[in-house]
């Protein structure tokens, strides 16, 4: 292995950990619904599948979607919340004296950008506007495409399932307002709800040595904003 190469690893390792974890996960989940979908046509006196006909179907695409536009949705929210919203002791949580947007020193935007700022962070106008919130904005345009997904793929799921018991299948517009869309809806975001809010809360008593969301380990409880 080369010196180039470990230092790649080494400097991307938290990305490629997480994105090694999601892959392993996808085929995890991938193998464990065909079996579970296996049984459910067995049951119905039908033909199972292969795993390659239940990754291409309706019924794992939306199990994959539901939990995607949840995530991004947790993300969105927490992105655009805590500029505005504080939790006290939370590193997690902006300073109170930091509320809002934050002026343009604290920023480093227009004339307080350095030489290795962002270009459009230099910039002043609409481009800045855009880049000083594109974070969110992205976040925010995942969760709606991943959530029209989940509507899309859901309801072709549900109506195969019709069809399968000799009953009459649904429309989009119908399916929007149906239990099984916001059944699979809620469930994801109560959870993803509940983690946030424990990690800002949790972290302002519990510690993580070394971890930067969490507060050095001396830290008092009261500390807000500060990470070790």
């Amino acid at each position: 292995m080369t010196a180039s190469l470990r230092r790649f690893l080494r400097e991307n390792s938290l990305g490629l950990a997480f994105g090694t974890a999601f892959l392993l996960a996808v085929v995890g989940q991938a193998f464990a619904g065909q079996a579970d979908f296996n049984n459910r046509l067995v049951a119905e006196n039908l033909q199972p599948i292969g795993i390659g006909s239940y990754m291409a179907s309706s019924d794992f695409a939306v199990d994959v979607m539901e939990n995607w536009q949840s995530e991004y949705l947790q993300f969105f929210l927490y992105v655009f919340l805590t500029v505005w919203l504080i939790q006290r002791g939370s590193p997690e949580s902006k300073h109170p004296k930091m509320i809002g947007m934050e002026s343009d020193k604290a920023q480093r935007v227009g004339a307080h950008a350095r030489e290795d700022s962002p270009r459009w962070a230099a910039v002043g106008g609409i481009r800045q506007r855009v880049y000083g919130s594109s974070l969110g904005l992205v976040m925010g345009t995942i969760f709606l495409f991943s959530w029209l997904a989940q509507s899309i793929t859901g309801v072709a799921a549900y109506n195969e399932e019709q069809l399968r018991q000799l009953q009459d299948p649904i429309s989009w517009p119908d399916y929007l307002f149906s239990a099984d869309f916001w059944d699979r809806t809620l469930q994801n975001w109560q959870s993803e709800f509940l983690a946030i809010a424990s990690m800002a809360i949790l972290s302002i008593y519990l510690r993580q040595r070394g971890s930067p969301e969490s507060k050095p380990v001396g830290a008092a409880h009261t500390t807000t904003g500060i990470e070790g």
